[in-house]
């Protein structure tokens, strides 16, 4: 991706002592800029991506291919098995030794709740038992995302995105688990790991009308690059409950090996689930990291 003389010369002004953070929607071009600072100034690209984690799925969640991987150090790429839950707590956990001990951090990433709970602390909540996972698994599935809205308490119903299954199971899990809201915990958290004011902080602005085509070029691409084969890899193993098995595009591929639809229509659908995906993550970025650097399509397309 090339980048503009303008940015190229605010990297090159950058401290190359202090982490650097980029945050971003799908498709927008943070692992490129990551690695661009990397080569210039040294320094390892973090995962900063709840799916890229996982070992899986590493074409379909865009995760920096082998040469890339060769031209500076990554890491908290593709280490988790994909039927391992992994919240982000286990991700701070695995970074807290690579702030401490390893080279200049540049963690990049489209979780906003990563970056959040990075530089703003995360509630120590208890650890949720398997089998509450699976009641919640089985309710979500039978009963759908209402049932579990309803479950809520009323201060973490009023606080988080009630769209988000993600985000309403893991509220409902917590509150079964402990008895106690989400958000009760959330008010008790720590000093964060490493604060905002200590870091480069950058979010890429990617307008819907820029992104779009990125979207749909990237996925043809992904299928050019063996995704198909990738889900043919999975699909012995593949079922909706597994953590990794909220990759997008993933049930879509597997549709198709079974037959279930075109491959034209398992690449649109998987499409438009990413184009509602970035605008999720536009609004995030926007509502929770309104003082970062803003780096738009003139900084990206040099």
């Amino acid at each position: 991706m090339p980048l503009s003389q303008a940015l190229l010369r605010q990297i090159d002004a950058l401290d190359p002592t202090r982490p650097v953070l980029i945050a971003g929607p799908t498709a927008s071009g943070k692992s490129a800029l990551a690695l661009e600072i990397a080569q210039r100034q040294g320094g390892a690209v973090i995962n900063a991506d709840a799916l890229q984690v996982f070992d899986d799925w590493r074409v379909l969640t865009a995760r920096p291919s082998a040469a890339d991987e060769a031209r500076a150090p990554h890491m908290l790429y593709g280490h988790i098995p994909g039927t391992h839950a992994y919240s982000v707590g286990d991700w701070l956990r695995d970074l807290r030794p690579l702030l401490r001990d390893g080279p200049r951090p540049i963690i990049t990433g489209g979780t906003g709740l990563y970056f959040t709970a990075l530089t703003d602390g995360l509630a120590e909540i208890p650890a949720v038992p398997s089998d509450i996972r699976t009641t919640a698994d089985d309710l979500l599935a039978t009963k759908g995302l209402e049932a579990m809205v309803a479950d809520l308490d009323p201060e973490t119903a009023a606080a988080i995105d009630l769209r988000n299954p993600m985000r309403v199971q893991r509220a409902w899990e917590v509150l079964r688990a402990t008895g106690r809201g989400l958000r009760a915990w959330q008010r008790d958290t720590p000093p964060p790991l490493l604060p905002a004011n200590q870091c480069h902080k950058f979010v890429l602005d990617a307008p819907k009308d820029w992104l779009t085509p990125r979207i749909e070029r990237r996925f043809d691409l992904m299928l050019q690059e063996g995704a198909l084969d990738e889900a043919r890899a999975n699909l012995d193993t593949w079922h909706p409950a597994l953590p990794s098995a909220k990759t997008i595009g993933a049930a879509e591929l597997i549709a198709h090996l079974r037959g279930e639809m075109t491959l034209s229509e398992a690449s649109e659908r998987a499409t438009v689930l990413t184009r509602q995906f970035a605008k999720r993550q536009r609004t995030w970025f926007k509502s929770r990291m309104s003082q970062w650097s803003r780096l738009g399509p003139h900084d990206l397309d040099g």
